[in-house]
């Protein structure tokens, strides 16, 4: 089975009873924790059997995450064993399915969405995808699937593969409420609840229901408006009426919800909604695929090839894209034969279409695997240790007291829901939320919240070109015809009147893809530019006149007829003749064969009104349309022309034509090979595109270079216009050479090899046409500095890329280490980029426009897509801003975010430890904190603490390093540990000395401490206040209350880091209100009690000295907690120590910093490194190791022209003479 692995179970009945037993005594406790871990769940009640016997099986997912899935096996009665088996004729006479005796007992189950069924054959449970799994021919996809299913076969096949239908089930409130609740972490709160109110703790058990039931609430709130977006979003044109062939050209009306693989259905010329994935047979459709591709540019699909080379390879899907219908794309048009309907046969159904499993992507996605949360997993199960130790020395020391046996229960039980806080997830979520909002109104829009802190630590982003670095349009800014064998000089318009007959504009007319929509030409961009160009007009027959006639695709472009008449008023030559007698230029478009990005090229058939015979027309990149040519028409300048404007930034088509023999017919043109047509062409010349960066790309790149972000280019453009681009914003800078990887598959018993081509620095640059020079192989002197010294890119084609992964793997992590430009990526090859890129430990960012970055974008840790269609929902990040400047906003934003979750959890683990040292001082004396201390510190100062903390914006600029990922770091155990001791220091010390106080003593309701200093103060109700069980009012409480407010506050403070990566504190106005406001009123209440005040928190009169006192130890406490955080944290380790450690290429101090100053840091960092043993410590990321590894190897990189082979023991260099 799939990327899954699995282990077969039977329950088993005594394991059952025992599971019974003890979820009874432990008051259900068990059945929790078995729902929690399903391995123990399935472990604990059932017996391991094989695979083909189970009842109850066990998944584990093979990838980081090691997810565990329980679920059944079912059975089911069927008439054959799979679902493509012939059935008996009697049977499909009868159509009766139900009810078969001896039927064929059918074992599957079912895991998010997808059926698996036991396969004999491999002795494990298998996946029905399409009709793919045939492993059929093109060719036997006409001969044997074009006639369609009988109601009876296509009933047995719906049995394996079910209703064709994408179905998001809306699940109901009390379904996710009760989902919901069962998390551990509510689990947990309504242990806390509960013991609370056994101690009579209601006001603040209360605010934790009310508190839970917002967060509850609203967690359901949008999970239920997630699954009705999303089930609105599929349901839409999901299921429509259908025309089905049930053989012998008979038709018969049905629901899409019925179609199986398999099935032949009718695409009408009107268009419609694809319910399905289906490969057309016959006919021609035009289509947007923008649900898809996130372009809403119509594609052209033609129907599979039904003879020829093409017509015997094996069908599968990514091979054959170009023929196929996928669900949910919209069909716009349909063409077709005189008499012949468009037909296509269903390849697959439901979640296995595209768009089902685009939707299966979104309903189980993978969990977010982030250092951050891994680490909190740690952290919180130290505070569960923490708070074990709190819970012994509670139960000792009770029973040492000889206390009583509930209250010794209670209260050890109440260590732990304080030594770990309650509200510490919805805490931990303030910032990501506060931050998806400011996202949102800069224009980024997001759906996966929890990548947001994963975009603080990006340190690497992908880019692609066209688009994204540089304008969505293209510009002609030239043509360049070929004739006898040279170039004729460039031509800058390709509609005068002395070009309207050549074949070169001929070719430009008709070799596109547009098509007219509601009467507007539409189709891709730079086919739109090129026919502009020409000035001509495309024409397509309407379907009464489509009727009339027998060829296909009636399309007809032809001049305008203003230039007709033009010429015969300016040509005394033709003002003679008549109309008729002109060459015809009206051309039909007899056949197309669609942009292939594998081929790199398109073709169409033509015939020009009037003649006999047919033309091809070619247009694609030059290197393989010059291949495909007659060598003697290809001019001998072609490549240093190529290169003269590819160096310059252009985008260079190159075009091509061959007359085709006057014997070729209509019908033979449809069923001919586009590799019998795409053969000895005569060179016609070349077009030249002009792509222009953007503004804001060089500014952005820029900004990200300076934050020691790595920025690289991935395109499908040519290799030199993708150098040339680098070179114009700066990706790679004037200084820094390039080189051009050249990788060769093994041919003629020769092994792969790879050639090494240096490019020196551009020797000229013309501002006016922005063009860049670089010259192959000059100017490289071996005595001079060796590359290692410089800095240098490595650029790759994609072609190269596959051959090293498969030849060289051992290079790929060199390669990729320090290369810059990857040219002529297909999508499947920029995937596979970003995971070898996380394979050495990169953070790694995709930016793209959508198009055909789909699968980047999705694997990418943190995916940018600058469309808003509907393939966004596949990028965690939407943009409606048409350029690269959402990224270091994004990255900015989520700095910004990591750190205020670093802050949050700080502040929440320090809550806690101080609320403990409290408690379990106060045990001491048998005394604790009152319900409405409690309820004072966690609403009052806790929350609204945590809740304003977490508003501070990102700081305006991207800094040189990057915030800590990890919560199991040394800057962040110093800051906690450092904290946790001041405080213990400072508690420790107020509960000592105030026993030490000559006014102290055991405090009774008729003690009166304040009338030894101060009588005015004996306001006291001491007096009249009655005798506390529970010891609530006393001078150790009283003391410990004040002084650990204070200490909430001023770990908020101390911890609320604002720049580099956030707004200063003093900016967020609500933040410093509260504080200021909470500060006020604490020293209010200590420096000028107030009864009503001291009566509901329990505090007693204490004298004014001691209230002098505690304000000294409160300032104390807040100077060394400052003093460590700012001094000793902030500015000398992490400046001298930490900060150095987070790569190779950390920032260095700039030419305007002091040379004593860089001597200080110099001699400090070497101390501290000593003092605290960083000193030759390897860094754990792979791609820093890597880059030690290299600077060793002296003959890295290779040398200008050496030749590396795929034999590991021979590495040749051939020098040039």
């Amino acid at each position: 089975m799939p990327m899954q692995e699995v282990w077969g179970y039977r329950p088993c009945v005594w394991k059952i009873i025992l599971v019974g037993v003890g979820t009874v005594c432990s008051g259900g406790l068990l059945l929790l924790l078995l729902y929690w871990l399903p391995e123990w769940s399935v472990k604990g009640t059932c017996t391991h059997t094989s695979l083909k016997d189970a009842h109850v099986l066990l998944l584990r997912t093979t990838d980081d995450f090691r997810q565990w899935f329980r679920t059944r096996v079912h059975v089911m009665l069927a008439p054959g064993k799979k679902p493509y088996d012939s059935l008996d004729p009697d049977l499909q006479s009868t159509g009766q399915l139900a009810n078969q005796d001896g039927g064929h007992k059918i074992h599957y189950f079912t895991h998010h969405s997808t059926k698996y069924y036991w396969n004999d054959k491999i002795q494990n449970f298998d996946l029905y995808r399409g009709l793919e799994d045939l492993k059929v021919s093109c060719k036997d996809i006409h001969s044997y699937h074009s006639s369609g299913l009988s109601k009876t076969l296509q009933d047995y096949r719906r049995m394996f593969f079910g209703e064709n239908e994408i179905a998001v089930r809306v699940p109901s409130l009390f379904k996710l409420l009760i989902k919901e609740v069962l998390n551990p972490f509510y689990i947990f709160q309504l242990f806390s609840v509960i013991l609370w109110s056994i101690e009579d703790y209601y006001y603040y058990a209360a605010t934790i229901v009310l508190m839970s039931v917002i967060s509850v609430g609203t967690s359901l709130y949008t999970i239920k408006k997630h699954h009705v977006m999303l089930h609105n979003m599929v349901a839409a044109h999901s299921v429509v009426r259908v025309s089905v062939c049930r053989g012998n050209k008979d038709f018969e009306e049905a629901m899409s919800t019925e179609l199986v693989p398999g099935d032949v259905i009718i695409i009408p010329a009107n268009g419609m909604i694809m319910p399905c994935d289906a490969v057309l047979i016959s006919g021609t459709c035009i289509v947007n695929e923008s649900m898809l591709t996130g372009e809403s540019v119509p594609v052209t699909k033609t129907s599979l090839p039904s003879s020829g080379e093409d017509a015997a390879s094996t069908y599968n899907v990514e091979d054959h894209k170009r023929h196929i219908l996928f669900c949910g794309t919209h069909v716009i048009q349909t063409r077709f034969y005189t008499g012949e309907l468009v037909t296509a046969v269903v390849v697959r159904t439901g979640f296995s279409t595209e768009k089902g499993q685009l939707v299966r992507a979104i309903l189980y996605p993978k969990p977010t695997d982030f250092k951050l949360y891994r680490d909190a997993y740690l952290f919180l199960l130290c505070l569960v240790g923490v708070a074990g130790i709190g819970f012994v020395y509670t139960v000792v020391l009770n029973v040492m007291n000889e206390v009583p046996a509930k209250t010794i229960i209670v209260e050890s039980l109440d260590i732990i829901t304080i030594a770990v806080p309650p509200a510490l997830p919805a805490a931990m979520t303030a910032g990501i939320v506060y931050a998806q909002q400011r996202l949102k109104r800069i224009g980024i829009f997001c759906i996966s919240p929890q990548r947001i802190n994963i975009c603080g630590q990006l340190n690497l982003v992908c880019f692609d070109k066209t688009g994204t670095l540089t304008e969505d349009g293209l510009d002609l800014w030239g043509i360049q015809r070929a004739e006898d064998g040279s170039f004729c000089p460039p031509e800058s318009d390709a509609a005068k009147e002395s070009l309207v007959n050549s074949t070169f504009v001929a070719c430009m007319a008709t070799c596109h893809s547009l098509t007219k929509i509601e009467g507007k030409l539409s189709g891709d961009p730079l086919d739109l530019k090129m026919f502009n160009a020409t000035g001509w007009v495309l024409e397509e027959a309407t379907e009464e006149e489509t009727a009339l006639h027998n060829p296909i695709m009636p399309t007809v472009v032809r001049p305008p007829k203003p230039s007709v008449h033009k010429t015969n008023q300016t040509s005394p030559e033709t003002q003679s003749m008549e109309l008729s007698d002109l060459p015809s230029c009206e051309i039909g478009i007899v056949r197309q064969f669609p942009f292939s990005s594998v081929q790199q090229r398109m073709s169409v058939v033509v015939r020009r009104l009037g003649q006999k015979h047919m033309d091809a027309y070619l247009k694609g990149a030059p290197e393989i349309v010059a291949s495909l040519c007659e060598q003697h028409t290809v001019p001998q300048s072609f490549t240093e022309t190529l290169d003269t404007y590819t160096r310059q930034g252009f985008r260079v088509i190159a075009l091509a034509h061959r007359q085709l023999g006057c014997k070729l017919s209509w019908h033979k043109v449809q069923i001919l090979s586009r590799d019998l047509i795409e053969t000895n062409m005569e060179f016609l010349g070349l077009i030249i595109m002009q792509n222009k960066v953007k503004q804001e790309t060089a500014g952005v790149l820029h900004d990200l270079q300076q934050a020691n972000i790595r920025t690289l280019m991935v395109t499908g453009d040519n290799m030199l216009t993708a150098i040339s681009v680098a070179r114009d914003c700066a990706m790679v800078h004037a200084q820094e050479k390039v080189i051009l990887v050249e990788a060769m598959p093994p041919k003629d018993f020769l092994p792969a090899s790879i050639t090494w081509h240096h490019t020196t620095n551009p020797t000229q640059t013309v501002k006016d046409s922005q063009t860049v020079e670089i010259k192959l192989g000059e100017g490289i002197n071996n005595k001079q500095l060796t590359l290692q010294e410089q800095s240098y890119h490595f650029a790759m084609s994609g072609r190269s890329f596959a051959v090293i992964m498969e030849h060289f793997p051992q290079l790929v992590q060199k390669l990729v280490l320090r290369a810059s430009v990857f040219a002529r990526m297909s999508p499947n090859q920029k995937t596979q980029l970003v995971e070898v890129l996380q394979s050495i430990d990169y953070i790694v960012g995709m930016c793209g426009d959508g198009a055909n970055d789909c699968g980047a974008l999705k694997k990418a840790h943190s995916g940018i897509s600058l469309s808003e269609l509907e393939a966004s929902v596949a990028s965690p990040f939407t943009s409606s801003t048409p350029n690269i400047s959402c990224v270091p906003n994004l990255i900015r934003e989520g700095r910004a975010a990591l750190v205020t979750s670093f802050c949050v959890f700080k502040f929440m683990a320090l809550y806690s430890i101080i609320q403990y040292l409290s408690v379990i001082l106060l045990y001491s004396i048998l005394s604790n904190l009152g319900d409405f201390q409690f309820l004072f510190i966690d609403i009052a100062i806790i929350l609204t603490v945590v809740f304003t903390m977490s508003l501070n914006p990102a700081w305006k600029e991207l800094v040189c390093y990057r915030p800590p990922c990890s919560l199991i770091s040394a800057p962040l155990l110093f800051s906690v540990l450092t904290q946790i001791l001041t405080c213990m220091v400072f508690q420790v010390l107020a509960f000592l000395l105030v026993q030490q106080q000559s006014w102290y003593e055991t405090w009774t309701p008729q003690s009166d401490a304040c009338n030894v200093s101060r009588p005015n103060l004996s306001h006291s109700l001491n007096v009249t206040t009655p005798h506390d069980p529970k010891n609530i009012r006393n001078y150790e409480n009283t003391t410990i209350f004040y002084i650990s407010c204070f200490q909430y506050l001023a770990v908020a403070i101390v911890f609320s880091k604002g720049k580099p990566f956030r707004q200063p504190s003093y900016k967020n106005w609500l933040f410093m209100l509260s504080c200021i406001g909470l500060y006020i009123f604490l020293f209010l209440i200590l420096l000028h009690p107030f009864p009503v005040i001291d009566s509901f928190l329990q505090i007693v009169c204490v004298p004014y000295e001691w209230r002098i006192m505690m304000v000294v130890l409160v300032g104390g406490n807040v100077a060394v907690c400052f003093l460590l955080e700012i001094l000793i944290l902030d500015i000398i380790l992490w400046r001298l120590v930490f900060r150095s450690s987070q790569g190779v290429n950390h920032p260095t101090e700039t030419p305007s910093a002091g040379a004593t100053q860089v001597a200080i840091d110099r001699w400090g960092s070497f101390f501290f490194s000593w003092l605290f043993c960083r000193r030759n410590k390897l860094p754990r990321v792979r791609y820093m190791q890597v880059a030690l590894e290299l600077q060793d190897e002296a003959d890295w990189p290779p040398r200008p022209f050496s030749v590396t082979y795929a034999n590991p023991q021979s590495q040749i260099s051939l020098t040039p003479l």
